[in-house]
């Protein structure tokens, strides 16, 4: 006849105790916990403290990012230049030369659009110009994307370019980038 109440133990393996100082063990009755310092306030992806600044670049408190000096966060009037511009940039280009265009240009983090204002796409977590397929990711899918519901979508990526901090647009956001102002042309090389 079976044990009528066996032992939930038994057949199971044994393991020894933790050792000392484990983390996950818990605090013995009477110890004092010892919380983490604290992580400064406003700090977070792809942000740095301004003591912790690199050289040739600066932080932008508006943003909170780090950025390169000679440079800006582009501002919502020429985003939305940008924008329009690319309508009669792709008509006279009859289309496919904006493609070619496009395609030469991703490679230094731009649109033809941007190109010619002067703009330039940032990856933040990086620290770097956006590449090829970071562009390709924010100007396919993520146009995708801002034309999925039409002027619904488009007008939800235009109020989050005008209200966030960053000034990120949906695509941006999908992207993982952020528009700078390079009048100068300092992230050219």
């Amino acid at each position: 006849m079976p044990d009528p109440d066996p032992d939930p133990s038994a057949g199971q393996p044994s393991f020894p105790p933790p050792p000392a100082g484990n983390p996950f063990q818990p605090p013995v009755p009477g110890q004092q916990f010892q919380p983490a310092p604290p992580i400064p306030a406003g700090y977070g992806y792809g942000q740095v403290a301004p003591g912790g600044v690199p050289a040739g670049m600066y932080f932008d408190p508006q943003s909170g990012l780090t950025l390169p000096n000679g440079v800006t966060l582009a501002n919502p009037g020429r985003r939305i230049g940008a924008y329009f511009l690319a309508i009669p940039l792709l008509v006279v280009t009859l289309g496919i030369g904006y493609i070619i265009w496009g395609l030469i240009a991703w490679r230094r983090g731009q649109s033809p659009a941007l190109q010619v204002l002067g703009m330039r796409c940032w990856r933040p977590e990086t620290n770097s110009v956006a590449g090829f397929g970071r562009m390709a990711l924010r100007d396919i899918v993520g146009r995708i994307a801002d034309g999925i519901l039409s002027i619904i979508t488009e007008l939800i990526s235009f109020i989050l370019m005008l209200s966030s901090p960053r000034r990120q647009s949906l695509h941006d956001l999908i992207g993982g980038t952020v528009v700078l102002h390079d009048p100068n042309k300092v992230l050219a090389g």
